[in-house]
């Protein structure tokens, strides 16, 4: 069966760092996109799901939305309008009804999942280039790293600031994804918060928290394997 992939990108980051990821579905026989993305300082998780809902294709297969990292707070809203067939959560933020991104990470106690790193390099939000490579390049080649460069930005501040709207999580079937060394968000955390949230085990990805960039033929092929409907 032929599925079309919608692909979210995380905090800060353009939706071309999809591309390759795009390519090595397409050439399994699936449609995929990565829309653009609001770039001023106050758009929020609705306003990227506005975004992406506008630019969904008016035919298409079953849809599966893909949302990494951060865009975890605007996949579930795009998939509950869309109708989606499935969403994949990859690596990802689960937001609860009422939460700020913001406030997400001291509730779900992310820091304390990564206390050795806090020690070494503060917390999150001061974080210099060095910590960022350990943590988010560790498995990128050199070459993709710096042909990425043009992919990295800053995550408006509205992505922080609103609280996830919806209610309850949307009636889509959700898998969650989560690369085996990802060290921003290690395995065990992501286990217990998806269960916590969302009560689900996880599915796994080899490699860290940047799949689409260190393995995107993996990662597509993952995507295919574990897409629900």
């Amino acid at each position: 069966m032929s599925l079309s992939f919608v692909l979210i990108p995380g905090a800060g980051t353009d939706p071309g760092v999809y591309g390759t990821t795009i390519a090595a579905l397409e050439a399994l026989r699936h449609e995929a996109i990565a829309p653009p993305l609001p770039a001023d300082d106050e758009a929020t998780p609705s306003d990227h799901a506005r975004a992406v809902l506008a630019a969904l294709p008016a035919e298409r297969e079953e849809l599966v939305v893909v949302a990494h990292s951060l865009g975890a707070f605007t996949g579930p809203l795009v998939a509950a309008e869309a109708g989606a067939a499935g969403l994949v959560l990859l690596a990802p933020m689960i937001p609860a009804p009422g939460e700020t991104a913001g406030e997400w990470g001291a509730n779900t106690d992310q820091e304390a999942a990564i206390a050795p790193l806090c020690e070494r390099f503060g917390p999150p939000d001061e974080w210099g280039l060095e910590a960022v490579a350990e943590v988010f390049y560790h498995d990128v080649d050199e070459q993709t790293r710096r042909q990425s460069e043009r992919y990295d930005g800053v995550p408006s501040g509205g992505m922080f600031t609103e609280p996830w709207p919806l209610e309850r999580w949307p009636d889509v079937p959700t898998v969650v994804l989560v690369p085996s060394d990802d060290r921003l968000f290690p395995l065990s955390f992501q286990r217990r918060v998806a269960r916590e949230r969302l009560g689900l085990e996880v599915e796994e990805i080899d490699g860290g928290h940047l799949s689409m960039l260190s393995r995107p033929e993996e990662l597509a092929r993952r995507l295919v394997e574990v897409a629900p409907g």
